[in-house]
């Protein structure tokens, strides 16, 4: 999937269309979640996504169980 297919699959959803990268990261969060995308599709859609600018959430980060050092 492409960041194309993905605004596409967004509009269907969601009834309106959108550019904004970091909401285009959360729909793709929850399509691999649910099992619509598997990880290489969101791996690939996300380092599209952050390379457009887009940003995980700054609570997200701090809720993480992963140590950052």
């Amino acid at each position: 999937m492409d960041i194309g297919s993905l605004k596409s699959k967004f509009n269907q959803s969601r009834d309106y269309s959108t550019d904004d990268v970091n909401a285009l990261m959360d729909f793709a969060k929850k399509a691999y979640i649910h099992n619509e995308i598997n990880i290489k599709e969101y791996r690939l859609l996300v380092r599209e996504l952050e390379a457009q600018g887009a940003v995980f959430p700054d609570d997200y980060k701090e809720d993480s169980l992963i140590e950052n050092s």
